[in-house]
């Protein structure tokens, strides 16, 4: 089943998050100050393409930089990405078999406001 939701997901709404997450990536990657947010990026657009049998877990061993650079992310990216995913999201409920999907999209919008300290692990390990 999650093969299946996977395959419609990509079609609606994970390649278009992904390649948000993509140019949020690209250009974090600009600076090597913030080439951790761009790899946080990359990791996400990774989940966004594929997120039914994933979850996000938080990683123990983050600390207060984590924090520090959740804020400066939630400023720059974060907003913009989550709106994303709200826009993603609505027509997604229009349709009855998209109702999971859209559910799917809203969680998805935590980490795409805090991805420091984050982990994307199967959901057997979460």
């Amino acid at each position: 089943m999650n093969t299946v939701l996977n395959v419609i997901w990509l079609i609606f709404a994970g390649l278009w998050l992904a390649l948000g997450y993509v140019a949020a990536g690209i250009i974090c990657c600009v600076l090597i100050v913030t080439i951790p947010f761009g790899i946080a990026a990359f990791r996400i657009a990774a989940y966004a393409l594929w997120p039914f049998g994933r979850t996000v877990a938080d990683k123990p061993s983050a600390g207060a930089w984590s924090t520090i650079g959740n804020v400066i992310w939630l400023i720059v990216a974060g907003i913009w990405l989550a709106i994303g995913h709200i826009v993603t999201a609505i027509p997604l409920f229009i349709s009855i078999i998209g109702i999971p999907l859209g559910i799917a999209n809203l969680k998805m919008i935590p980490i795409s406001l805090m991805p420091l300290g984050k982990d994307i692990v199967p959901v057997s390990r979460g």
